[in-house]
């Protein structure tokens, strides 16, 4: 079974992230931030942050895939929202983990480019199917993708216990 998959192991994505930022380090992009697509962009994020020695990091909060293989009709933006307005003219560095169809990615380069910023974008992986290929791309895979943080599913919570914040 693991033949038709795409098995990202950690140590696998802290190879993918040294790699990738060396890439965009000899490409001589530098950018002003990070930008994260949550969710799954922010673990990328965080370390190329790290890696291309780069403090200002954001996130936006995209929905679009609302279970294996289910998608809303469009992926829209949900709160919290990025200070989009304090990247205005600023060169990004736009981050998830996977390009499979491509229509989040295109939208948050679309809202980022509307306020002047340069934007690249980077993504572990790029399904053949994307409608936006990152200007950077670690592997590319028509296979399903298992990604670390993802794999097991949510940690279960015991009967009864609150969802969100419990205010303590």
């Amino acid at each position: 079974m693991n033949d038709e998959r795409e098995i990202l192991s950690y140590e696998l994505f802290g190879i993918a992230a040294r790699q990738l930022a060396e890439t965009i380090a000899a490409d001589n992009f530098r950018p002003d931030a990070v930008v994260g697509i949550a969710r799954g962009g922010l673990a990328l994020a965080g370390a190329l942050g790290y890696a291309l020695d780069l403090k200002m990091l954001g996130s936006l909060n995209v929905e679009f895939y609302t279970g294996v293989g289910t998608t809303l009709d469009t992926p829209i933006v949900l709160p919290p929202t990025l200070d989009q307005d304090s990247l205005a003219g600023k060169s990004i560095l736009l981050v998830d983990d996977v390009a499979d169809s491509g229509r989040t990615l295109k939208l948050v380069v679309e809202l980022l480019r509307a306020r002047g910023s340069e934007v690249r974008t980077v993504c572990l992986y790029s399904k053949p199917t994307t409608v936006e290929e990152p200007t950077y791309v670690w592997k590319k895979t028509s296979r399903w993708i298992n990604f670390p943080w993802s794999a097991d599913g949510p940690v279960p919570y015991p009967e009864g216990a609150a969802a969100g914040y419990a205010g303590h």
